[in-house]
């Protein structure tokens, strides 16, 4: 086993393969990267309080405090704890299994093919074109992810989930009071959602021609969706939407129970991934029956 202790900024290089990766940070910033360079680089670029200790063992390089465990660090909330930050960045072959926990800090992953799990606490956590599984757990730091290819697991307490231009073939999301956000990329294909919130907004856009079974319900939301083909019910309390788009391939369940239910089609061709909201026949904000907004679509049908 190799090990290096970090107290300043510092820049090290691993000529020994690395196929897993470990990085726990409070506050600060953790940037991990998939390369196809065969060797894996770490740079510490600016450290305040203990030292990381970085060290590598049987293919496993790890990044992280001394004085705090493993999995169960996301529950130090000590201001002791907290008085540290840190700004990682991390190069790893793009196969690399990656396991990341922050406190109160920011976690970037991209480009990487392997196995990626993150979990949070407070801090925002952005993923770009990761190909393999994903899993993202965070208490009320935002998630958004663009471009994946994998299958995708995200869940929040209060924190916001955005998937953008998603080519997933299963997305599973849950929240309690944060909104979720899926855009699906038609490049995809047919996929199986499952959505769950509690009182936090949901808003599907669906590619134009779709292909899925739809079955979406709110306790006492509001409900909007732009596809004749699809069956509004339930004129008060449960609101539901059913039906089936193009053959049906795929699978889309949404579940809230006073959150609103918005489904959006993508056109059949535009520019960015969100183009079409900004005109005046697309999504905006219209008034809901609960007194919040709901996305608004074009020939739409609202409960």
């Amino acid at each position: 086993m190799s090990e290096w202790s970090v107290a300043e900024p510092r820049k090290l290089t691993f000529d020994e393969p690395v196929t897993a990766l470990h990085v726990r940070v409070v506050n600060g910033t953790v940037n991990v990267m998939g390369t196809d360079e065969g060797s894996a680089r770490l740079e510490v670029s600016d450290i305040e309080g203990p030292p990381l200790t970085v060290t590598q063992k049987d293919g496993t390089l790890t990044v992280a405090y001394a004085d705090l465990p493993g999995k169960g660090f996301l529950t130090w909330l000590d201001r002791k704890v907290r008085r540290r930050t840190a700004l990682v960045s991390l190069a790893v072959p793009t196969g690399t299994r990656v396991e990341v926990g922050v406190l109160g800090a920011t976690a970037v992953v991209s480009g990487l093919g392997g196995r990626t799990e993150v979990r949070g606490v407070s801090g925002d956590t952005t993923l770009v074109g990761l190909s393999g599984p994903v899993r993202t757990t965070t208490v009320s730091g935002s998630v958004e992810a663009q471009a994946l290819t994998g299958e995708l697991r995200l869940s929040s307490v209060s924190g916001d989930l955005t998937v953008i231009e998603g080519s997933c073939p299963s997305v599973k999301a849950e929240s309690v009071s944060g909104a979720i956000i899926l855009d699906l990329d038609p490049a995809g294909g047919p996929a199986d959602i499952g959505l769950t919130s509690v009182s936090g907004e949901i808003a599907i856009r669906l590619p134009h021609p779709a292909d899925a079974e739809v079955e979406a319900n709110t306790a006492s939301g509001t409900i909007s969706s732009a596809f004749d083909d699809l069956r509004v019910s339930g004129l008060w309390g449960a609101h539901k939407v059913t039906g089936r788009l193009g053959t049906g391939t795929g699978r889309l369940k949404a579940t809230t129970v006073s959150g609103s239910i918005a489904l959006l089609r993508r056109p059949p061709a535009e520019d960015g991934p969100w183009d079409d909201l900004d005109s005046p026949d697309s999504a905006g904000p219209t008034a809901d029956t609960t007194g919040g907004t709901t996305p608004r679509t074009t020939d739409k049908k609202v409960l």
